[in-house]
């Protein structure tokens, strides 16, 4: 799905007195106001002058088995949103903020307790049909009903939804307040023809392989399954013209192929069987570019800056499993993992150790806690490490020759202090004699390199570990259901956080089948600041929580921290062109793994012959 976010506010003046306290606006912001007014033909990262014309193709890890967007169940292609369109969409310059798409505008009381979306009269489905009210309540109900649990963290603050008429749709909110929500309900949902899912025996409910109906940019024009997927600009596309849009959704086609291993995935790259690919290995960006289109320029690679805020990636322990109970366990497997000799040796000296749930942002702890996060900590500190007040959080670190003596003691220490002993060379409970195994769940494989280290520094510390790589579907289908020992897990949070971390870190979601709190913390301490983020009025307040959360759960071990890139690095087949302008959190390659500002320029394609 496409992410949405902001245009400026343009108060039009209600007669009636039961709405003098309304304002009706282009744009939402939930701090400060829109950087850009109704009267901007174009974001600043878009040329309007950009040829549309020539074709892309691209190339995925892994597999896919529907193109319903909507539901858990099933694996769909990332850039399915390309169909689909939203009530509002990002600006790219600002993380809090909505600007009208399918919506020309929405209506807010003073007290954010309702909104009323006005759905635009030229927006139309691909087969012509209008985009009505009735559509959005449909896909509002589809997602109640059926979707994913992520989808629903976004909403969870709807009371009710209702069609006024074709053009104008209600939502009632159970806060007030806020306009968060009003936000995360116009970007976080892909609109859904109600006409087209109700017809033919069709089922929203269900997985399928039927190319659905849109409203967006491009449609499906063809699908091979599990294979490929490739996609039509459409020409007559109803949005063509919105300053949102100006300039970008350049190429007439966009083919994505699918690849269950990275390493053919990289050789078909070198082949030209694909024009551009987002690179996410040191290796291969540090060394692996000799090939000879890339020595002679044919390809280029470029590294794009970004101020996004990122997830944090990590080794994330199921702690529903009771020999990941004891946080002195968890914190163990973090001193046996030598993070500063895996980036010495694999990782090529590249990328910056995670230290925080938010990193490359504002939102993650830093040094010792500030009045205003002890406000928030104090009244539990008896239940809190004595730790998370004295010093700030850091991963344990060594110095990346190899020799991690010290650390290993530390983690036998731990293991001890636990109920784990070293007997036969095999780490086992003292109370039940269970050997400590663990096992890490992989989906693709890609991690190998960095995974077998770590397994290995393990089996010598006496625990009975193993890599177990299986299927996208397999590997989806058991983090769903919990079915694992550790995962790797990147959290993308949106910015600023708010209702999402419910789904990665609350309570309520641990146990939810196909919530995004695989790691299934239940801490009241969590839930109680992960409510402080939400309701936060303004960035000072919620900044200081998300830091204070982010310190609980730190402290706690959930994950072993990985690492973090603050740049794309992105290998291209030099055919296109660019705006010299990216914005300054640039979503492209995590929403649809190419920059969508892009185009295909017809003198450098002819001179590569692509």
């Amino acid at each position: 799905m496409r992410l949405l976010t902001a245009v400026v506010v343009a108060v039009l003046a209600l007669s009636a007195p039961a709405l003098a306290d309304t304002v009706r606006t282009h744009a939402l912001r939930q701090f400060g106001e829109p950087m850009f007014g109704p009267e901007i033909s174009h974001f600043p990262h878009a040329n309007p002058d950009a040829p549309k014309g020539g074709a892309v193709t691209l190339a995925s890890p892994g597999t896919f088995d529907s193109l319903n967007g909507l539901i858990l169940r099933g694996v769909q292609p990332r850039t399915l949103g390309l169909i689909s369109d939203g009530l509002m969409t990002g600006s790219g310059w600002e993380l809090d903020a909505a600007y009208g798409l399918l919506a020309e505008s929405v209506e807010v009381p003073d007290d954010r307790s309702w909104a009323v979306f006005h759905l635009r009269p030229t927006a139309r489905w691909h087969d012509g049909t209008p985009v009505t009210a009735q559509d959005v309540a449909f896909t509002w109900e589809a997602v109640q009903a059926h979707g994913a649990p992520f989808i629903k963290s976004f909403l969870d603050k709807v009371a009710a939804v209702e069609a006024l008429d074709d053009r104008r749709l209600r939502i009632a909110l159970k806060t007030t307040g806020e306009i968060k929500p009003v936000i995360d309900f116009g970007t976080a949902m892909p609109v859904q023809p109600k006409h087209w899912w109700t017809a033919n025996g069709r089922d929203i409910a269900k997985t399928t392989l039927e190319p659905p109906l849109g409203s967006g940019p491009y449609r499906i024009k063809a699908v091979d399954p599990g294979r490929s997927i490739t996609y039509e600009r459409v020409a007559d596309y109803w949005g063509r013209d919105l300053a949102v849009n100006r300039g970008q959704y350049n190429f007439d086609a966009v083919k994505v192929d699918f690849y269950r291993d990275d390493d053919v995935m990289f050789e078909a790259f070198k082949a030209g069987a694909y024009d551009l690919r987002p690179e996410n290995r040191a290796q291969r960006w540090t060394t692996g570019y000799d090939f000879p289109a890339a020595m002679d320029g044919r390809v280029e690679r470029r590294a794009i800056k970004s101020e996004l805020p990122l997830g944090a990636q990590g080794y994330r322990f199921n702690l529903r499993r009771a020999k990941f109970a004891d946080p002195r366990v968890r914190e163990a497997f973090g001193y046996l993992f030598d993070f500063e000799w895996i980036r010495k040796n694999i990782l090529y000296g590249q990328y910056t150790r995670t230290t925080s749930n938010f990193p490359n942002s504002d939102y993650g702890a830093k040094g010792l806690p500030t009045p205003a996060e002890l406000k928030l900590l104090e009244p539990h500190r008896a239940t809190l490490p004595e730790r998370l007040f004295a010093q700030p959080f850091e991963p344990p670190a060594t110095d990346g020759s190899g020799n991690n003596r010290a650390n290993v003691r530390k983690a036998y220490e731990l293991f001890k202090a636990a109920g784990w002993e070293t007997r036969d060379g095999k780490l086992v409970n003292l109370k039940t004699g269970e050997p400590m195994t663990i096992e890490f769940l992989d989906g693709t494989g890609s991690l190998t390199r960095v995974n077998q280290p770590y397994v290995e520094t393990l089996r010598r510390a006496g625990i009975d570990a193993q890599i177990r790589i299986v299927d996208t579907a397999q590997f989806q289908k058991r983090s769903e259901e919990f079915d694992f020992d550790v995962i790797v897990v990147n959290f993308n949070f949106f910015s600023p956080p708010g209702t999402e971390l419910r789904s990665y870190f609350g309570s309520a979601a641990a146990d939810v089948p196909g919530s995004a709190n695989r790691a299934g913390i239940k801490d009241p301490v969590a839930d109680e600041l992960i409510e402080k983020v939400v309701a936060a009025k303004d960035l000072d307040s919620l900044q200081a929580a998300t830091r204070a959360l982010d310190r609980v759960l730190l402290w706690n071990f959930t994950m072993v921290p990985h690492w973090y890139n603050p740049e794309s690095w992105v290998a291209y087949w030099t055919k296109f062109g660019w705006p010299e302008t990216v914005a300054k959190y640039d979503m492209a390659f995590r929403n649809t793994g190419f920059p969508t500002t892009w185009w295909v320029d017809p003198a450098k394609a002819a001179k590569l012959g692509r």
